[in-house]
């Protein structure tokens, strides 16, 4: 598998974070799952992922922090990320985007909607 289909999985939450792998690896992409903000960003070095779904609220780290710091990487910038969350308010939406998220979803969602939403963030910033 090429590293064009490489995600990083960042939920502390283990069935929430199965759930994501599942549907993820079954549309052909390889799925690493990180549960601990600490070592977010050690994992992303090291990975060189295509994409990262990065939950808000973590042990270790706040999602938004990571997200900050990957946007202040040159390395990292443009880095696609799908921002998770089970707080769905406008003013959680609102610091994803204002922190450089590429994407946002809130908890509830359906399995078919973190696909498309990696799918098309993925596709964003590919040549082809």
């Amino acid at each position: 598998m090429t590293t064009d289909r490489r995600i990083l999985l960042v939920e502390d939450e283990p069935h929430i974070a199965e759930a994501i792998r599942f549907i993820l690896t079954r549309a052909g992409w390889l799925v690493a799952v990180e549960p601990d903000g600490a070592a977010v960003l050690g994992r992303i070095r090291t990975l060189r992922p295509r994409v990262v779904v990065l939950d808000v609220m973590l042990p270790g780290r706040s999602g938004l922090d990571i997200l900050t710091d990957l946007r202040t990487d040159p390395a990292f910038s443009t880095l696609p990320v799908l921002m998770l969350t089970a707080r769905g308010h406008g003013r959680d939406r609102e610091a994803a985007e204002q922190a450089g998220a590429t994407a946002f979803l809130a908890k509830p969602f359906a399995n078919a909607d973190v696909l498309a939403a990696v799918e098309r963030i993925a596709g964003a910033d590919q040549a082809g």
